[in-house]
């Protein structure tokens, strides 16, 4: 990702993220200088006057051991690593297939450097005490011994939760951002004692089960948010991040049409439950 040389911290100690879909606020307050405010490159079509959405740039795999042609802005799918949009090489749109251009806009980055000594030793032990797969662990391992580096946290996009701070009105969240959250507002939005399931993490356990692709939004970016509140939040204490179940020696991708998806499965006719067995039998750890 090219940023620029020079960042400015900001307190975002009563930033209040309002989910659009709930009635209840969630407050996840960072603390002094755990984000902060960087410039950085960002794909833009100048002809229509609008920046591109992560999953809106497809280009060849910036990884030199990858070089898959076909990843997209925000993760390859072959190699699984997250990516910068802007490190594509020869990116295209997905809607009109030119070539984007570079333009430089103003974003809010957590500072997961700073938060990095909380995350590896809430890691260490919830990862030892808990239930994790070893999916999990290996993923979140090399993103911990690589050493963690600042992550955008703001889209230049219309569709979104808005970020309530001046300067910053015409944005949005980034989804892994703030998609997270909602896990806490959703709670409050069920009953006002939400605060029984996600500040007492003594008394709380906490299952999250996902596909690999999702685990470092859950052992990484959203702990580290949690963390720095200092407000002692409920963080995930058993993780079963599982690998890619294929079909026809392909990822499933509804994006891509590959595979076999809900309204296929329900014009079967077959019994949902043995569709779930099916798939706890054939998940790519029992192989």
């Amino acid at each position: 990702m090219a940023t620029s040389n020079s960042a400015n911290d900001i307190n975002l100690q009563n930033l209040k993220v309002d989910e659009s879909t709930m009635t209840k606020e969630c407050d996840p307050q960072l603390a002094s200088g755990e984000a902060f405010k960087l410039t950085e490159d960002q794909c833009a079509i100048l002809s229509f006057d609008r920046f591109l959405a992560d999953r809106y740039v497809a280009g060849t795999c910036s990884d030199p051991t990858c070089k898959y042609i076909d990843a997209r802005g925000d993760q390859c799918d072959k190699c699984g690593k997250l990516i910068n949009a802007v490190d594509l090489i020869n990116p295209k749109c997905q809607i009109c297939r030119n070539s984007p251009q570079i333009k430089k806009s103003d974003h809010l980055f957590l500072n997961l450097p700073k938060l990095s000594a909380d995350v590896r030793s809430w890691f260490d032990k919830s990862s030892t005490h808990g239930h994790w797969t070893n999916t999990s662990v290996t993923i979140t391992e090399a993103w911990l011994s690589e050493g963690l580096k600042p992550r955008c946290i703001t889209r230049d996009l219309k569709w979104g939760t808005p970020v309530p701070l001046e300067g910053y009105t015409d944005k949005v969240f980034y989804v892994w951002f703030d998609a997270p959250i909602g896990y806490i507002s959703i709670t409050a939005n069920y009953t006002d004692d939400w605060e029984m399931w996600w500040k007492q993490p003594d008394q709380v356990e906490l299952f999250q089960f996902m596909a690999k692709d999702n685990v470092p939004f859950h052992s990484v970016i959203f702990p580290a948010c949690l963390l720095g509140t200092e407000d002692n939040y409920t963080c995930v204490n058993h993780l079963a991040g599982i690998d890619y179940l294929n079909y026809e020696y392909a990822k499933f991708s509804k994006s891509r049409g590959i595979g076999v998806f809900g309204d296929n499965a329900q014009e079967t006719g077959i019994p949902s439950d043995i569709w779930r067995f099916y798939l706890v039998s054939v998940r790519p750890e029992t192989q």
